[in-house]
This record gives C-alpha cells, sequence and structure tokens, in this order.
C-alpha cells in the first residue's frame, strides 16, 4: 500500500502480503515532479546578471578613447600648420559615477539574487516565525483578539503555541509553516506541516473557527508530506474551489504519516501495531491537538476531515470509521480498502480493529454516526485491483444507514497525486464540504 511519489527519492521494495504470501512488488505512486533547476536566469556576461538579478554587465558602456572618426593630425584638405593631436575626451566625473552606481547595483542584483536563491536572510522569509491569526489576546499562537461566546460553536486556541517556522510564502501572502510535533499521546516526534487560507487573517472571520482537513500522501511518507507546497498545487485549489462555492477554507494539516522509510518494505498502516510506533494516535489525536492548540477550530466532529492518497487514502479512511465521534468525513483516493502491512503478523486481533470493512460493518449495526467517504480512482489505475475493490466496499458497506459514499471514476487517471488534485474539485471536495461545518462563530 505504500508507493513512491513521482520526483522524489523514494525505495521501491518489494512487499510481503499477509500471512506471508507472495505477493508481486506494487508500481510506484506518483507525486510532485521534481523542482526547477538552480537559477532562473542567464549567466555571467552579455550584460545579464546571474540567476534572477537583472543588473548589466561589465564593460558594454561608453566607448574607448581616440576611436571617433575624425580624430588625429588634422583632415585631408584642412589649409595652414598641422594642428597637434587632440587629447582624448575624458569621460565626465558623473557618468563615471553612473558606471560606477550601474556596476555596483549588478553586483547587488547577482548578490541577492544568489541569496534569494539559496534562501539566505533577508532575500528569504523562508524560515522566519510564523504567527496564523492575529496574536493579541489569542490563548496558542493562533490569535484571534474577540472573546468566545459560551455557546460558541468556535474553538479558541487552546495553546501552547507551537514553532512554527516558515516554509514556504504563496503568492496570495499566505504561509506554509512547519513544526515538529513531539507527540504527548503517541510518543512519536514528527514534523507536521501547517496552512491556513487568507480568509483565516480576514478581520470579518476573526470570531470564526475554521475546519481542518488532515492531508496524508501515499508512499513512504516520511520525512516529508507530499502535499505541503509542491506543485501539485492542493493549498491554491482549496482557496480556488472555496471561491467558487465548492468548498470550505479548510485549514491543512499535512504530517509525516510514517515513523521511517519504508525501505525493507515496512510500513505502518497509519496505525498502532503492538511494539511499533503508534502512528495510529499520532495522526488521530497528536496532530488534531496540535491545529486546536494554534487555531481557531470547530468544536464539533463537523469541523474535521481527512484526505488522502494511496496508503494516505487507506489511513484517512480508516480513522473516521474508527473515530466517527472525532471526524465526519474523507476524501480517499486510490486507497487499499484492508490493511495488509507485514508488522501485522501475530497481531490478527489489532489488524481486524483497523480494518475499514469491519469498522464499516460494526458503525451500521449501531446506527451511527454518519460519515461520508468521498472516494476517486483513476481507470487506469497501476494497481489494478484498486478499482474493483472500492466497487466492491461501496456495493456491500456503502449508502446504508450511516456510510454515504461517492465514487468518481478519472478517465485514465493513474495512481498519482497530479490525478486526484484537480479531480477532488469535481465532486469528492463538494460531497464532503456540503455536510461539514465552517467557519462558524
Amino acid at each position: 500500500m505504500s508507493y513512491a511519489p513521482d520526483g522524489q527519492q523514494q525505495y521501491q521494495p518489494y512487499r510481503p502480503a499477509p500471512e506471508g504470501q507472495y505477493r508481486q512488488p506494487r508500481p510506484p505512486h506518483d507525486g510532485p515532479p521534481p523542482g526547477p533547476p538552480y537559477g532562473h536566469g542567464q549567466g555571467y556576461g552579455q550584460g545579464q546578471g546571474y540567476g534572477q538579478a537583472q543588473g548589466q554587465g561589465y564593460g558594454h558602456e561608453g566607448a574607448g578613447y581616440g576611436q571617433g572618426p575624425d580624430q588625429g593630425y588634422g583632415h585631408e584638405y584642412d589649409y595652414g600648420p598641422p594642428q597637434p593631436p587632440e587629447e582624448p575626451r575624458r569621460r565626465s566625473r558623473g557618468k563615471r559615477w553612473l558606471l560606477a552606481g550601474v556596476a555596483v547595483l549588478g553586483l547587488a542584483g547577482i548578490a541577492a539574487g544568489v541569496m534569494y536563491h539559496f534562501e539566505i536572510p533577508p532575500f528569504t522569509d523562508k524560515g522566519s516565525a510564523v504567527s496564523f491569526g492575529q496574536p493579541a489576546g489569542g490563548g496558542g499562537g493562533g490569535g484571534g483578539a474577540a472573546k468566545q461566546a459560551p455557546n460558541s460553536k468556535m474553538l479558541m486556541p487552546t495553546g501552547p503555541a507551537a514553532d512554527f517556522k516558515n516554509a514556504q510564502t504563496l503568492p496570495d501572502g499566505t504561509h506554509i509553516a512547519v513544526t515538529t510535533l513531539d507527540g504527548k499521546k503517541s510518543g512519536f516526534k514528527g514534523k507536521v506541516w501547517v496552512w491556513a487560507p487568507k480568509e483565516y487573517n480576514d478581520p470579518k472571520f476573526a470570531k470564526s473557527g475554521f475546519p481542518v482537513l488532515i492531508a496524508l500522501p501515499g508512499g513512504a511518507g516520511y520525512p516529508n508530506n507530499y502535499w505541503m507546497g509542491t506543485d501539485l498545487g492542493l493549498q491554491s485549489s482549496i482557496s480556488k474551489w472555496y471561491a467558487e462555492g465548492k468548498s470550505k477554507p479548510f485549514i491543512l494539516a499535512m504530517p509525516v504519516l510514517n515513523p521511517g522509510p519504508d525501505d525493507k518494505g515496512v510500513y505502518w498502516d497509519g496505525s498502532d501495531i503492538p511494539g511499533q510506533p503508534k502512528m495510529g494516535t499520532w495522526l488521530t489525536d497528536d496532530v488534531p491537538d496540535l491545529m486546536k492548540a494554534n487555531f481557531r477550530t470547530i468544536k464539533s466532529r463537523d469541523g474535521w476531515a481527512f484526505m488522502g492518497s494511496s496508503t494516505g487514502g487507506f489511513a484517512g479512511m480508516k480513522a473516521v470509521l474508527k473515530y466517527p465521534d472525532r471526524f465526519k468525513a474523507v476524501v480517499a483516493s486510490g486507497p487499499d480498502i484492508v490493511p495488509d502491512s507485514s508488522l501485522w503478523k501475530g497481531h490478527d486481533k489489532e489488524k481486524a480493529e483497523n480494518n475499514p470493512e469491519l469498522l464499516a460493518k460494526d458503525l451500521i449495526d449501531k446506527k451511527g454516526p454518519d460519515v461520508y467517504i468521498a472516494f476517486q480512482v483513476g481507470d487506469s489505475e497501476s494497481n489494478k485491483r484498486t478499482l474493483p475493490d472500492v466497487q466492491k466496499f461501496i456495493a456491500t458497506y456503502g449508502n446504508k444507514g450511516p456510510v454515504h459514499t461517492s465514487l468518481k471514476v478519472i478517465p485514465g487517471g493513474k495512481h498519482n497525486a497530479k490525478t486526484y488534485v484537480p479531480n477532488m474539485g469535481e465532486g469528492p471536495i463538494q460531497f464532503i464540504s456540503k455536510v461539514m461545518e465552517g467557519p462558524v462563530e
């Protein structure tokens, strides 16, 4: 269930099937393409600066000495004694200062381009502290000067404030920030990237809580989460969909999915596997607690959802089915339906407790609460079982009692995030947004 995203250095190991059965290694999971090469301008010479600098090169301003067409010892038809040669014309002091200034500006531009490219302050704000919202009066750095009404649906930041550092500034001025979370409940320590839409800082929403979408990657999901700031466009898509009336203005939480690389065919199913790091608790307790501590969120489950691709889709779907009192919805793209990590061997009871099929059956038997699963699957997925398995799950459990499902089949769609993000805006994001709340006071 672990796929390496395209453009990232990931391992593509053989993974044994559950109970020791033989299984072919999985094809790679595509993801964000590689970034642009260093530098975006022309090299030295010809008047162009390095990288993004726009200064002029040296030695192209002004003419040399004594090169005028009429210089020398007189003209051919002059009468009278030969005239002494003219002194070469000196450049004026002003022009020399001008040229020196141009050269200095050119060098400064080159230096600025180099420092910007290599993210050296003060030419970039990467690494600077980020405080989301309005700090005055806020309990946890997410801020908000307004007091919370007793009957409010909104939860003010509970604190303590996390140490967020800017990872990227988007064109609309919003920030993707990163912090290292020391999970108090799971005992796992790892990175979480966060992003809030520009509406979060809009004064008219100063008293409002926002819904949270926990976005999980496929592949190893370690040491990075490929949703954070890549050209997949998840953040900008959320803003676009909200402007189009398709989506809630979600705050995004983008944690690492696994505690280490899956270089030996080992992955954790987003679960608490006995004897292993408690990645299930990390995703469903510690990450939500981080968001509540630092942002104006929503008290009820109506403001909490997951999304994910591949392994992340499985982990998000499982979390919603296992904890329907905390989470209401999920967008599951190209997910596996059952747990299949080799680490489950000898732990059949715990494995069953993390099986979405059994969790869905149990939720139906208990008659709720209602959950909403928006599936999307490409019809050209590398794993040919993905679409039939999802269709079987929907036929067996979907739209029966509290388990509400939708399915978007993507024509020509493959098993990669580049397929999934744009298609989220054509059905899946609307499906979950209709049943969620936010912004709310």
